[in-house]
């Protein structure tokens, strides 16, 4: 039981971020298995700064798109934000019967509190999602990649980056 859950995790690694392939043509962009670990190291940053509960939000960062490990990187022009949530609970439904039932229940709790988006740790996992995407956006533009492609990836953080500090790093990312 557990190895499935392991290899499924795994599996990650090697799905592309179809947002990069998609806005950027690239042929090699980062995994969600790159993106999660960027995210972990940013969330469990802020989160010891701000006294925040830091297991809880590594926790939900590390699940926050194991669903993918098995969707895809399904990205907003593909199919509705509604539609997407449902395949999205499904399918982590099933990846974490795999576990036993004491952390199938503890990290599908996480999992539907990081989707209802209700308490601090997840409001912050979201933002931290986006302030990633951020980074790996400049990360690219400075590699030689169209700015003006990359907009629309500044944009829509813009708008869900609230926290007055992560809004502050957000800046720092675009200044430098």
């Amino acid at each position: 039981m557990i190895l499935n859950f392991l290899r499924t995790s795994a599996n990650l690694k090697k799905i592309k971020r179809q947002g990069w392939i998609d806005k950027l043509s690239l042929k090699n962009p980062e995994s969600v298995a790159d993106h999660t670990f960027s995210m972990a190291i940013m969330g469990m940053i802020f989160s010891d700064l701000e006294n925040f509960n830091t297991e809880k939000i590594l926790k939900m960062i590390l699940l926050h798109d194991l669903a993918e490990s098995i969707t895809g990187d399904i990205v907003p022009e593909k199919i509705s934000k509604e539609e997407k949530n449902i395949l999205e609970n499904q399918t982590i439904k099933k990846i974490l019967s795999q576990l036993p039932p004491s952390l199938e229940k503890q990290y599908g709790s996480l999992w539907d509190e990081y989707q209802a988006n209700e308490s601090k740790e997840a409001r912050i996992v979201h933002q931290v999602d986006k302030l990633e995407m951020v980074l790996q956006a400049k990360i690219y533009s400075d590699d030689g990649h169209s700015y003006e492609n990359l907009c629309v990836f500044f944009d829509s953080a813009k708008k869900e980056i609230i926290d007055p500090k992560l809004s502050d790093l957000f800046r720092q990312i675009l200044e430098k």
